[in-house]
């Protein structure tokens, strides 16, 4: 009996993949997502935009968790809670970000958590005391940082720093949410009900953002074509989401790291073909840049977090 079930046990090789090709696919549909946003902002807020994903994915998941009859309700409503105001904001900049610079600037600059991760641990050890800072770290920030400076050269150029500083500010919160995602992900909680609490967040941060910030949306903004978009945006979100924190839970940080890169690719080709948006060599130059320290920083972190961070860090 037990070596049959033993049989039937998915080999760690096979879980690595699987959990690699779910990480392709998450910044595929992100990649996707941020062109419905990009179109949806033409016709609302980011808040509205924000609020019409969160409700879309409430409704889709808690569908999901019927149908597979995954419980919502949670044990850890302070984490879910701490996870949703960080990763909401995150996204409410990053909605903002888009529709304001090319496809491709607002999604490097959201995916620069990796780099932001490797300051927080280079901060840590300085408040820790450490004598010596690891050189490696400090000089792929600092590589990172020059990526950043080549990107947003041609954006100051069109008066778009509000843009540039939102999406630089959204990478930083995504580093915190990440960290929260695979958190919740090693106490157990299913990816449904994570992604599900996500929405719930949003919902209800965009709707009082709604009421808060006057609204650009008049009646003719709800077309067939508005509502398509707004559904897409997040139908989109929502199957992304739970392939992210799946492959963040079973897969390994260095992988997934490295495959979330692919999302800039994927926008690039995609802010191309529909906006006819071309990143000169210089852009280009610092997107590889970016994306090579983010690789390179993710590594570093990996064999440093446990001897320089405090423990309830260590689920990175």
């Amino acid at each position: 009996m037990n070596r049959a079930s033993n049989n039937q046990r998915p080999s760690g090789r096979f879980l690595l993949a699987s959990s690699a090709l779910r990480m392709l696919g998450a910044t595929l549909l992100f990649s996707l997502m941020g062109l419905c946003v990009k179109l949806a902002s033409a016709h609302f807020s980011a808040a509205e935009i924000v609020a019409g994903r969160g409700l879309i994915g409430v409704l889709l998941i808690a569908a999901l968790a019927r149908h597979q009859r995954v419980p919502l309700r949670t044990k850890l409503p302070g984490m879910h809670l701490w996870r949703g105001t960080i990763g909401v904001a995150a996204l409410c900049l990053w909605f903002w970000a888009i529709s304001g610079l090319p496809l491709a600037t607002a999604m490097t600059l959201n995916q620069m958590s990796a780099i932001w991760m490797a300051l927080f641990l280079l901060g840590g050890a300085v408040l820790m005391g450490a004598s010596r800072l690891d050189p490696r770290l400090l000089a792929t920030v600092l590589v990172g940082f020059v990526g950043v400076a080549l990107v947003l050269q041609p954006t100051f150029e069109r008066n778009q720093w509000p843009w540039a500083l939102a999406g630089l500010a959204s990478g930083v919160l995504a580093a915190v949410a990440y960290l929260q995602v695979t958190a919740l992900g090693r106490a157990g909680e299913p990816e449904l009900r994570v992604v599900f609490y996500f929405s719930l967040a949003g919902t209800g941060a965009g709707g009082a953002l709604m009421g808060i910030v006057p609204s650009t949306t008049e009646l003719r903004a709800w077309t067939l074509e508005s509502f398509a978009l707004l559904a897409a945006v997040g139908l989109t979100a929502s199957v992304a989401q739970i392939l992210m924190t799946s492959a963040y839970t079973h897969g390994k940080v260095l992988v997934n790291a490295s495959l979330n890169y692919s999302g800039i690719v994927f926008s690039a080709l995609l802010g191309w073909w529909m906006f006819g948006e071309q990143p000169g060599w210089i852009a280009t130059l610092g997107i590889a840049l970016i994306i090579g320290a983010g690789w390179t920083a993710t590594a570093l972190r990996t064999q440093q977090t446990s001897r320089t961070l405090p423990s309830d860090l260590h689920n990175e």
